[in-house]
């Protein structure tokens, strides 16, 4: 019984792999920006959010989002209610508070 019931699980498992994609190896990276695109789009977001939305001070803020290495800063404009980030002078993201049911959000160039 245990042995039917066994091969039963492993029908429906190898079953099921049958529908998946196979895997592709690529040399290359899709983004080549792409770890530090995410970095300072990250940076900025969530300092937006720890600042207008969570309501904490700046000095928590930049601690809570500090990447580690630390190559994106942050300024926020209280005024707007923004946050800008960037990283290496070549890489740069925008958040901006919206309000209290959607938070920030990343503004795109």
């Amino acid at each position: 019984m245990k042995s039917r019931l066994a091969s039963l699980a492993l029908a429906v498992v190898c079953a099921g792999c049958a529908t998946l994609p196979p895997l592709q190896a690529t040399s290359t990276r899709p983004y080549d920006t792409g770890d530090l695109t995410l970095l300072v789009r990250y940076t900025a977001k969530e300092t937006c959010s720890c600042t207008f939305v969570m309501e904490m001070d700046e000095a928590f803020c930049r601690a809570f989002t500090r990447a580690n290495p630390p190559v994106a800063s942050s300024s926020i404009n209280r005024d707007d209610k923004t946050v800008s980030a960037s990283a290496l002078l070549l890489w740069s993201a925008r958040a901006r508070f919206v309000d209290d049911q959607v938070g920030c959000v990343i503004e795109t160039e």
